[in-house]
């Protein structure tokens, strides 16, 4: 396997752009005093980028896809993302396992 130089730059890149864009967020809403109204909406962002990523997938591909979204959307409710996406995954692998 090789990895080719411009695949490393942009993966790099996104690295560097994903970390900058974490840390002055993190570093913003230390500075900000934030009301009531904006907590509430800065704690729907989560579940509606896991919407914006899922819905895609759930609607574009096969069935084992569809329903490891659905698996995610229920589990979204109770538990964190990565919990959540993480039994997706797993629903997924087993839904191709099994044949579905």
């Amino acid at each position: 396997m090789t990895l080719d130089p411009a695949t490393l730059a942009a993966i790099l890149a996104m690295m560097a752009a994903t970390a900058f864009t974490r840390l002055s967020g993190a570093f913003l809403v230390r500075r900000l005093k934030l009301g009531a109204g904006a907590e509430k909406a800065l704690a729907n962002v989560p579940p509606a980028v896991l919407m914006a990523v899922v819905a895609p997938t759930a609607l574009a591909t096969g069935w084992p896809e569809t329903i490891g979204c659905l698996v995610v959307v229920a589990a979204a409710l109770r538990l964190s993302l990565l919990p959540a996406a993480a039994l997706g995954v797993i629903s997924v692998a087993l839904l191709r396992l099994f044949g579905l």
